[in-house]
């Protein structure tokens, strides 16, 4: 028998009358609190950090997916941003899309438990509670579950509780949000008829599985997966190199098999919140409950946290070839983004490999037109232009991103050198090497 709970809470969704809140306003919870309010549902996207809601209330995005007209649209159908927790008040839907940062390799989920006492003080019978951040198989029963029982209100007759990963990939204009399947579950049946109307409402296809242990690992198996198979590469990449074979070649060469091939490419580490930290979730998790060691993972983090390091010493062997030392050298690097066509620079190996040039007295500077001039990136580096000037004044070009709106064209001409990370001036005739 369907709870009175639910059809309540199912009628509000179809008449969208449901107030939705979704708490966390970055790279993933702003589309979704975007996306809810184009569906003419009333929504508060409720966030901690002033500076941000301001920029919202303005009407100014800073999330490239999410763009100024689309968010100008939002806030005229009643999409409010806010600050104030007492905002979330009478939520009928709460989605919780909060980061989870690693803590020295420890995972740190002290912001989804901010978020999970912040909605239990204004949980009410027939309400709904989806957490979407990454994380660990049983966080949403171990952690968040507790959090929102305390209260005296029981998950799956009082109110619903379920976990659904996003699956976010900025700057990707042809998977968004709304038509890249949505994997929903919930911590029992109600619960999951809960979340599956939700979603059904603001996505495309939805994809429910039996329990939010299955979801929470179909994130973590898709980043690791993601994660070894680039660590793969990158490591070939080093042995082809010395072996004289050229890597990109061959890649190109397997890509034209039909069948039991993914193509992945090399490149001078990797960046975002999903690779460098997701599948250090589940290492953590196996070896804490289970006592072993998720070997995959430590090898796949050895490598690819080591490529800026092996990225440097490509710089070094290059100018060596020219008679120069990196000390004094003047080196253009070209992206600081973690991935082409994105704004997003969490955990980009070109930070990295700023640092180290730094360290080793070159004269570096940076051009990025998507990440944001006033970013804080970490290591003291100039931002340029990508001029025709600039490029030839560099003893050294380092392509780190392969943003679609660079000057390929003159980087091929009016380079003195250039090392690709990317594999993206094959072909041209450019002065120098690839990865």
């Amino acid at each position: 028998m369907t709870l009175p709970e639910l059809r309540r809470l199912k009628s509000r969704i179809e008449d969208r009358q449901a107030k939705v809140v979704v708490v966390g306003q970055g790279y993933v919870g702003l589309p979704v609190a975007i996306r809810a309010a184009e569906m003419a549902f009333p929504v508060v996207g409720y966030d901690v950090t002033p500076a941000r809601i301001d920029e919202l209330r303005a009407g100014r995005s800073y999330v490239e997916d999410v763009p100024d007209a689309q968010l100008a649209e939002a806030l005229r159908a009643g999409y409010v941003p806010s600050c104030d927790v007492d905002d979330l008040r009478d939520f009928d839907i709460a989605v919780i899309t909060v980061q989870t940062p690693l803590d020295e390799g420890t995972p740190d989920l002290s912001f989804i438990e901010a978020a999970g006492r912040d909605l239990a003080r204004f949980l009410s019978p027939g309400a709904l509670v989806v957490l979407e951040s990454t994380t660990y198989p049983g966080t949403t029963e171990e952690l968040l579950r507790p959090i929102l029982e305390a209260g005296g209100l029981r998950a799956e007759v009082d109110f619903f509780i379920g976990y659904s990963p996003e699956r976010i990939d900025p700057g990707n204009t042809i998977w968004t949000f709304v038509n890249t399947p949505k994997v929903v579950s919930g911590v029992g049946p109600n619960s999951l008829s809960a979340v599956e109307a939700f979603y059904e409402s603001i996505v495309d296809k939805i994809v429910p599985v039996a329990s939010t242990g299955e979801a929470e690992l179909t994130k973590l198996l898709e980043n690791t997966f993601r994660h070894v198979n680039i660590a793969l590469v990158n490591e070939l990449a080093m042995f082809a190199r010395d072996l004289g074979v050229d890597i990109w070649s061959a890649i190109d060469a397997s890509a034209t098999k039909p069948y039991g091939f993914m193509r992945f490419t090399p490149g001078p580490g990797v960046g975002g919140h999903c690779l460098p930290i997701d599948p250090s979730y589940l290492a953590w998790r196996v070896e804490r409950q289970l006592g072993h060691r998720f070997r995959f993972v430590e090898l796949a983090n050895e490598v690819n946290r080591g490529m800026p390091e092996y990225v440097v010493s490509r710089i070094i062997s290059l100018l060596n070839k020219e008679r120069r030392a990196v000390n004094g050298s003047r080196i253009l690097l070209l992206g600081l983004a973690y991935k082409p066509g994105t704004s997003d620079w969490r955990e980009s190996p070109a930070m990295a490999i700023a640092e180290q040039l730094l360290a080793l007295g070159a004269d570096v500077r940076a051009h990025d037109a998507h990440v944001p001039a006033d970013a804080r990136l970490g290591p003291p580096t100039p931002r340029v232009e990508c001029t025709v000037e600039e490029i030839a004044a560099a003893d050294l070009v380092v392509l780190c991103v392969d943003h679609p709106d660079l000057p390929y064209d003159d980087i091929a001409e009016h380079a003195r050198l250039v090392l690709d990370t990317r594999g993206r001036l094959r072909g041209t005739g450019f002065r120098g090497e690839t990865l």
